[in-house]
């Protein structure tokens, strides 16, 4: 699987674009991921003309207005499109409240939502798979998406390198988050981890260094 992040916005969110290579000749495009696509929608469907992909889904890490902002102008690209959430968080994601000056208006919510991204679902489209993690905290349905045959952790807000997420937003709770994040430390070591904000890590670097695992 290959992937690539693209900060977006004025809070710099990783949208993250996955898809797995073919490995034969073939001008269909492939299938692929978008996650997190918080603004900026052109540089991503940009991004995605470049290496001849066409999103198969969008899956939102949690449901904060810097993360979720750029759907509705992908949509309009890439009409159909689902767009997976989980139900804890649909209250927030599409509330009036959650926006942010004229940078980020209010989010309606789409005809094609999906509520699928619960504790250990599976998400599987495009030869892509990931396991959902609930990780509460951040937001009441924050999740983590595990790509458990790429190492591969992407977890938004919940873990970043050297730190986590705020809990100072409406549902969240430091209690919480930090049952979460003693989750994420029994994972693999060598996992990788793609935070919401900032650079990758890794599982085994956030136990020795990040004072909140």
């Amino acid at each position: 699987m290959e992937k690539r992040i693209i900060p977006v916005g004025p809070f710099a969110a990783n949208c993250v674009v996955l898809w797995q290579p073919r490995m034969t000749a073939s001008t269909e495009p492939i299938p692929c991921w978008i996650v997190d696509p918080g603004a900026d929608a052109e540089d991503i469907a940009a991004f995605c003309r470049e290496k001849g992909l066409m999103p198969a889904l969008i899956a939102f890490t949690h449901g904060h207005f810097d993360h979720i902002g750029g759907m509705t102008d992908l949509l309009k690209t890439y009409p159909g499109l689902p767009v997976h959430i989980s139900p804890a968080d649909t209250k927030i994601a599409f509330s009036p409240m959650n926006a942010w000056g004229s940078e980020y208006l209010a989010t309606e919510r789409p005809i094609t939502l999906v509520e699928d991204l619960t504790e250990g679902a599976t998400l599987s489209v495009g030869g892509i798979t990931a396991k959902v993690l609930a990780t509460p905290g951040h937001t009441p349905g924050g999740v983590c998406l595990q790509f458990e045959a790429d190492s591969l952790l992407l977890s938004g807000d919940t873990l970043f390198a050297g730190s986590c997420g705020r809990t100072d937003f409406p549902g969240g709770s430091m209690t919480t988050l930090t049952e979460s994040l003693q989750r994420l430390a029994k994972l693999p070591p060598a996992t990788v981890v793609v935070p919401g904000h900032g650079a990758s890590t890794t599982i085994g670097r956030e136990i020795e260094t990040n004072p909140y695992l």
